[in-house]
């Protein structure tokens, strides 16, 4: 498969949005891009120019360098005060995928935190996390990221967010759970607000009473994912390390798939 070929799949992904809405925004049929994605056919001239211009980049690193593999900061350098809070410009989110090119869910481990924050765009970083993946989800990127800490209460230290990807920050919703990871904070699972209109920052709040709401400045985030599944620990005689853990989910995963065979 060609650069180009490969480079339109992470750049939909980056969107974090579906073929046909890319389709949509590229002026082209839904098939033709999933020819485009699969290798089956190169897109014109054309559509090179329109996806230069949706992500500020050359022609020449859209059809000479694997996007997936450069750090964000080499491509972009955002002026202070001016953070694109839609996603517009490329933020570079670093996947893994199986033989068949189905996105894998990456664990992040609660002691890999630290090391996450240097490594989110690495993708040999990326590649040495704990993987599995969860046939039940619908399309979109997912990752994984153990708590800890009792802000979350009744969610137990320990337990396991896994989260989708949010592109456009726009989009947080009130009041609603997310894993926000950030260069001063590191990873943090909170219950957000959106104040990105009126103080580019975003509110984060406990559900533990104990702990004060504060807030972090858009600068500062790094990547923004929407919890949708919770992993949480059995009784405490039973060992629920975070390896246990990875065991029932790849079961998990291997007993959905043979339900699906029988279908």
């Amino acid at each position: 498969m060609d650069i180009i070929n490969v480079n339109i799949r992470f750049l939909r992904k980056q969107k974090g949005i579906t073929q046909q809405e890319f389709a949509d925004l590229l002026k082209i049929k839904r098939a033709t891009l999933g020819a485009y994605e699969e290798g089956r056919a190169k897109p014109n001239l054309d559509v090179q120019r329109a996806l230069a211009k949706m992500f500020n980049l050359s022609l020449d690193q859209l059809l000479s360098r694997n996007l997936s593999k450069i750090a964000a900061k080499n491509l972009f350098k955002e002026e202070a005060g001016n953070v694109d809070t839609e996603g517009r410009k490329l933020r570079v989110l670093t996947i893994t995928v199986d033989e068949q090119n189905r996105e894998f869910v990456e664990l992040v481990p609660a002691k890999a935190a630290a090391g996450y924050l240097n490594g989110y765009a690495d993708p040999e970083y990326i590649e040495e996390l704990p993987r599995f993946r969860l046939p039940f989800l619908s399309e979109g990127t997912y990752r994984a990221f153990e708590i800890s800490g009792d802000s979350m209460l009744p969610l137990q230290p320990g337990s396991v967010v896994v989260g989708e990807y949010i592109q456009d920050w726009t989009g947080i919703k009130d009041g609603l759970t997310y894993v926000v990871v950030s260069r001063n904070d590191g990873i943090v699972y909170k219950r957000l607000f959106n104040q990105l209109p009126e103080t580019q920052k975003l509110l984060l709040r406990s559900d533990n009473p104990s702990y004060s709401p504060y807030e972090i400045p858009l600068e500062d985030v790094v990547e923004v994912w929407k919890a949708k599944l919770f992993i949480s620990h059995a009784p405490a005689e039973q060992d629920m390390s975070i390896e246990r853990m990875m065991g029932m989910m790849l079961e998990l995963q291997r007993e959905v798939m043979q339900l699906k065979g029988k279908a």
